[in-house]
């Protein structure tokens, strides 16, 4: 097969364009730096000759701590309906909301979001932009969420951070060429078309030097997602050969999520963390080395040895050896052997390296302050939290842009759900038995339209969960219990307080909430058993002041009923139907005969 006889796809010259646009900007060059310096590999291309390529990673720490106060929060999706035109519905819209609120909780653990949010974040601190892609599998009717580096995603407006406005997004995946063709076989593509998936070397593009070396034989595959009449549509190519034409989706959304670390404007990407460190960290690395070539040559006593007077100087490197002179008078060894002292090194190039650390972690806020290396046996939990809480606050930015990501993936996994569920979606909904307590789970089908009635929109709970937030959560919990918010006559107080206690609080509002529902439950329980009591006790009153024929005969209709009930319970179908006829027929009578005993005793008034 002659390559100059056939044509690149349409999807390939794209994907060159968006191509040219990275090397311009140096997205490429730039992605491996930042990982290297992160990672610790920070001497790369320096001719050291023998000196040791010592350093100080800060970046790693300053990355690591931001992280981790982004994901110091759980974070749950609440669905709510905004279908306000319809009242009826409405009502019973709050059913179907709780029960993709369990849907989404569901996806988030089975598909391990916390995970895969972390390394988001992480993508985004190093290298500007953490993105996800999500597909969605049909048999099981849910979505699954595909981490995408910066380096594979190639916008149609490179100026514009707003996913959902651009003109098109190119993804691109390198995958062996046996999974490729069966991709595209599977996608229903023609067998004349195989030997147009050819196998390539580009992986200039590939995100980490790691990924640049391939085993096996790699072909670049390129999926397009573009908008058109309200809907997204998308394709599939390889270099030369189309494997995908034109599908619209009907998607209203595109299945991308991007997470910026902080906005540029003017650019899609935005900024990280790691770029303007390395300068920082580069010249602490040099200091380093500076010191430790100093202390190598100068820190330690040097020999000097006049070696004509020596006749077996190698014994002056020997631990107890014999120095022999040449009839020379050892009266005076100085003049013979003697030592430099060793030299002084300024105290100054310390103190600017430990000025250069320190300086770079406080201006990027992840000081001793911010770590929170406070002594707690000499502060409470909510004081320590305090400070942190207060040395955090350059990180909101943060924290609200990550809230946002999950909401753009909350709306797109809603997307698929409304568009594939043209059959209806199984959904579990949990079942509490008013007299038992007992939880049970039953599937309950919710069919297209329900989902499309919604309207719905998306909420972030977030709740603290760092080590200190779990402490204060604690100290509220006990303290509501000790002063007695929990019994059951001061449920109204405990209501108050939980809906006027905001969202972002420290103190735990969901737990709290689930409590007064445990509390409320509790008391319906107990209501319920008092009323029946309550019934029993009536009609045994009403038995012991009836003549004593007329009980014979209520304890004789009882004991029909109780064999009957039992020779049901233990006998075959038939049987057992027989016998619940002879139960109903029983209970039937001793109606009939309590009307007309009720009707005898009106008659007599």
């Amino acid at each position: 097969m002659d390559l100059n006889e056939i044509r690149e796809t349409p999807i390939w010259t794209l994907y060159e364009k968006g191509r040219n646009y990275h090397r311009q900007t140096g997205i490429y060059t730039d992605t491996d730096r930042n990982y290297r310096m992160y990672n610790g590999n920070q001497w790369e291309g320096a001719k050291l000759g023998d000196v040791e390529p010592v350093q100080k990673n800060f970046i790693k720490p300053i990355v690591k701590y931001k992280i981790s106060v982004i994901h110091d929060n759980l974070y749950a999706i609440v669905y709510s309906s905004q279908n306000y035109e319809n009242q009826e519905f409405h009502k019973e819209a709050e059913r179907y909301c709780d029960l993709l609120n369990s849907y989404a909780s569901r996806i988030w653990e089975r598909d391990k979001m916390d995970y895969k949010g972390r390394r988001v974040t992480k993508d985004s601190a190093i290298n500007d932009e953490g993105i996800i892609y999500v597909n969605f599998d049909k048999e099981k009717m849910q979505p699954i969420n595909e981490i995408v580096k910066k380096n594979d995603i190639y916008y149609g407006n490179e100026n514009d951070d707003d996913i959902q406005a651009q003109p098109y997004i190119l993804i691109r995946k390198r995958m062996p060429v046996v999974n490729a063709i069966e991709f595209a076989l599977n996608e229903g593509m023609s067998e004349s078309k195989i030997p147009f998936i050819i196998g390539d070397t580009d992986t200039f593009e590939e995100s980490g030097e790691a990924a640049k070396l391939e085993l096996d034989n790699m072909v670049t595959v390129v999926y397009k997602m573009y908008k058109k009449d309200g809907t997204v549509h998308y394709s599939v190519a390889t270099r030369w050969c189309d494997i995908v034409e034109d599908v619209d989706t009907g998607l209203s959304l595109y299945p991308v999520a991007h997470f910026v670390w902080e906005e540029k404007e003017g650019s899609a990407r935005g900024e990280g963390e790691v770029r303007y460190l390395i300068p920082n960290q580069i010249e602490v690395n040099r200091t380093e080395v500076r010191r430790v070539l100093t202390v190598k040559y100068q820190a330690y006593p040097q020999k000097i040895v006049d070696v004509s007077k020596v006749t077996n100087p190698q014994a002056l490197n020997t631990v107890g050896g014999v120095i022999k002179t040449s009839g020379q008078a050892v009266d005076d060894v100085h003049k013979i052997v003697g030592t430099l002292p060793p030299a002084q090194m300024s105290p100054d190039v310390v103190q600017l390296q430990q000025d250069l650390i320190q300086m770079t972690r406080d201006l990027a806020g992840a000081g001793d302050t911010a770590t929170g290396q406070v002594d707690p046996e000499s502060a409470s939990g909510r004081a320590i939290l305090a400070v942190q809480q207060a040395s955090q606050a350059p990180m909101t930015e943060q924290k609200e842009s990550y809230k946002n990501f999950v909401e753009d993936l909350a709306r797109i996994w809603l997307d698929y759900l409304i568009v594939y569920s043209v059959d209806g979606v199984n959904m579990e909904e949990k079942k509490t038995d008013p007299r038992t307590g007992e939880e049970t789970v039953q599937i309950v089908k919710v069919p297209q339209t329900v989902l499309q009635q919604l309207q719905a929109t998306v909420k972030i709970d977030v709740t603290p969960k760092g080590v200190y937030d779990r402490f204060a959560q604690e100290q509220t919990i006990e303290n509501l219990l000790i002063a007695g918010f929990f019994n059951a006559e001061r449920v109204s107080e405990l209501e108050i307080y939980y809906k006027v206690l905001p969202d972002e609080a420290v103190a735990p509002k969901t737990m709290i909430g689930e409590a007064i529902e445990y509390i409320k439950e509790e008391q319906r329980r107990i209501a319920m058993i008092q009323a029946e009591a309550n019934i029993m006790q009536q009609r045994a009153q009403q038995f012991l002041m009836e003549d004593p024929d007329y009980q014979a005969e209520q304890i004789a209709d009882a004991q029909m009923m109780i064999d009957a009930q039992n020779q049901a319970n233990g006998a075959p179908k038939e049987e057992a139907i027989k016998g619940e006829e002879e139960v109903a027929a029983k209970e039937k009578a001793m109606d009939k005969r309590e009307a007309a005993k009720e009707k005898q005793k009106g008659k007599k008034k």
